[in-house]
C-alpha cells in the first residue's frame, strides 16, 4: 500500500440517528493511523451534551475528541466547528469554533440563522462559511480526513440549511459511506430511501454501504446483502456485527435508556448512584467505574433507590437551576440530604457541584428565567452564572500522585478551591474526576464495604483507551472490505 498517496475525504453518513456513524469513524481514524496515513476527525455541525476541552481551552463535541484520541492526535475546534448543546425542546447554545455565541430558537437557527443573546435576536455569522473554512484548515494538515454526518442525509425539508451532509461533502468532495442499523428493523427502506431521496449529484457521492450492530449468523443476511446491493446500485462494504466487550466513550445521552437502572442486592458491590437529571450532560464522566466490577452503578431519580445506594452522584448539566428545582419538586434533593445524614458519601461534578452549594444565582437569566434557587448546602460555596464560560484542561493532584480531567461550565464559584471536601461530600467542576485510579480508591475505600486489591480497569485510563481504539479496529477490518475503502478514495472517479 502507497501510504505517500493522498486520500480523498471520506465521510461517515447515516440513515438516522444512533446508528453508530461516530463509533465506524472512529474506528477508521485509528485503521488510517495504524496503516501509516495521518487521519483526522471532522464533524461540521454536533448537537450534543457530552463536549469536551481542546488543549487551547475550547469547547468541541465528545466524538470528535474520541475520535481525534484514536487518530493519535491532539482534538481541535476545526474537528467540530459548530456545537449545538440543548437547553430545551426548543431552544440550544451555539458554540461556533470553541465558543458560545448565545442560545438559538430551533426555528430561528435553521431558518433565520439567528442566535439569542439577553433576550435579543441577532443575524448570526455565515455559519456554512465557517465551517467550510475549519474543514479547509484541517484539510491542509492531515490526510485523510474522516468526516461524519449528522442523523439522517434523507431529511429533505432541512437540505436547503444543511451544513453538515451531502452539502458538507460536496464541498469536500468526499466519498460518502452510508450506514444503516440493522438491529433497529427496516433496514432495506431506510438505506434505499436514504439514496434514492438524494439529488442525481448528491447521489454519485454515495460510494458504498455499511450494515451496522448486526446480531445472528452472519450468513442468514448473504442474499439480503446482494438484494440490498441490486436495488441500491451501490456496493455493500461490510456487515458489522454487535460487539460487547469494546468500550468506547458514547457521544450523547440517547443511550443512557441502555444503561443499568438496578439497584444491586449483592454484598461484595457497592452501589452507586448517579441521579438521572432531565438535561444530563457528559455521563462519561462515570464509564470508568462503572466498568470497575467492586461497584454497581446505576442511573434513577427513584428516592428509595437513592436513600439505599452507598454512594450518591450529581452529574453535569446543562441547566443548572432548572435541574436543581426539578430535584426538590421530584423528592430527590431531600433524599440526597438523607442518604448524607445517614452516613452515605455524595459526590457533585460540574453542575452538580454547584447544586451541592449553599444557593445558584442566575441574575442575567443566562440558562432560563429562575433568578436564584438554595442549594442543598452540602458544601460551602455560593454560585453565580455568567456570559463567561470556563473550558480547559487541568492537572491536579490527589492523594500526593498526578491526575488529569477537564473543565467545561457556566457560572463561578466563590472558592479556589478546584477539589472541596466536607464530611462525606466532595464537590468539583472536574469533569474525567472519576477516570483517575487514586480517586476512584478513595472514594471505595472511605466507605470501607470492599476489597482491598485494585481493580484492573483503575489502570491509567489512557492505556485502557488506547487497546480499545486497537480493538474497535480489529473488529472493523474483520467484517468491511477495507481493501475496497482505499480503491474508492484513490480512485480518480
Amino acid at each position: 500500500m502507497n501510504y505517500e498517496l493522498s486520500l480523498h475525504p471520506i465521510m461517515f453518513a447515516g440513515t438516522g440517528s444512533d446508528v453508530g456513524k461516530s463509533i465506524v469513524a472512529a474506528a477508521f481514524c485509528r485503521i488510517f493511523r495504524q496503516d501509516g496515513y495521518h487521519p483526522a476527525p471532522f464533524k461540521a455541525q454536533n448537537m450534543a451534551l457530552n463536549s469536551y476541552a481542546t488543549p487551547e481551552g475550547l469547547e468541541i463535541g465528545r466524538a470528535q475528541a474520541v475520535q481525534a484520541e484514536a487518530a493519535g492526535i491532539p482534538c481541535h475546534t476545526d474537528m467540530n466547528p459548530l456545537l449545538l448543546k440543548p437547553n430545551s425542546d426548543h431552544t440550544s447554545q451555539v458554540v461556533l469554533n470553541g465558543k458560545p455565541l448565545g442560545n438559538k430558537d430551533a426555528y430561528d437557527y435553521w431558518r433565520k440563522g439567528c442566535v439569542q443573546r439577553g433576550g435579543a435576536s441577532l443575524s448570526g455569522p455565515d455559519f456554512r462559511a465557517e465551517v467550510h473554512a475549519a474543514f479547509d484548515r484541517l484539510a491542509s494538515r492531515y490526510n485523510p480526513i474522516v468526516m461524519e454526518g449528522a442523523g439522517s442525509i434523507a431529511e429533505i425539508n432541512l437540505k436547503d440549511r444543511d451544513l453538515v451532509n451531502m452539502s458538507m461533502a460536496q464541498h469536500a468532495k468526499a466519498d460518502v459511506i452510508l450506514v444503516g442499523d440493522i438491529d433497529r428493523g427496516g433496514v432495506f427502506a431506510s438505506v434505499y430511501g436514504s439514496i434514492m431521496l438524494q439529488s442525481p449529484e448528491d447521489r454519485k457521492l454515495i460510494k458504498g454501504i455499511i450494515i451496522n450492530k448486526f446480531r445472528g449468523d452472519m450468513r442468514l443476511f448473504d442474499e439480503g446483502r446482494r438484494m440490498l446491493e441490486d436495488i441500491c446500485s451501490v456496493p455493500v462494504l461490510g456487515v458489522i456485527p454487535y460487539y460487547k466487550d469494546i468500550y468506547i466513550d458514547e457521544e450523547d445521552s440517547v443511550n443512557l435508556a441502555k444503561k443499568n437502572s438496578q439497584l444491586s442486592t449483592l454484598n461484595s458491590q457497592l452501589n452507586v448512584a448517579v441521579i438521572l437529571l432531565r438535561h444530563i450532560s457528559n455521563y462519561t464522566d462515570f464509564d470508568t467505574l462503572e466498568r470497575d466490577p467492586r461497584v454497581n452503578l446505576f442511573y434513577t431519580n427513584n428516592i428509595k433507590d437513592i436513600e439505599q445506594a452507598d454512594i450518591i452522584i450529581l452529574p453535569g448539566t446543562k441547566s443548572t437551576l432548572d435541574d436543581l428545582l426539578e430535584l426538590r419538586r421530584n423528592g430527590c434533593a431531600q433524599a440526597i440530604l438523607r442518604a448524607h445524614r445517614d452516613g452515605k458519601m455524595v459526590i457533585g461534578i460540574c453542575g452538580g457541584y454547584q447544586m451541592l452549594g449553599q444557593t445558584v444565582e442566575d441574575p442575567e437569566g443566562i440558562e432560563g428565567s429562575i433568578k436564584r434557587l438554595p442549594g442543598l448546602g452540602l458544601l460551602p460555596i455560593h454560585t453565580t452564572m455568567t456570559q463567561e464560560k470556563t473550558t480547559r484542561q487541568v492537572t491536579f493532584q490527589f492523594e500526593g500522585q498526578k491526575c488529569q480531567g477537564y473543565e467545561i461550565h457556566q457560572g463561578v464559584s466563590d472558592t479556589n478551591e478546584i477539589i472541596l471536601q466536607t464530611d462525606h461530600c466532595i464537590g468539583t467542576y472536574i469533569h474525567g474526576f472519576l477516570d483517575n485510579a487514586p480517586v476512584i480508591e478513595h472514594i471505595l475505600r472511605e466507605k470501607g464495604k470492599v476489597k482491598s486489591e485494585k481493580f484492573a480497569s483503575a489502570q491509567d485510563p489512557q492505556v485502557f483507551k488506547e487497546t480499545q481504539y486497537d480493538k474497535l479496529a480489529a473488529h472493523v477490518r474483520q467484517y468491511v472490505d477495507i481493501e475496497r475503502i482505499y480503491q474508492i478514495l484513490s480512485s480518480n472517479d
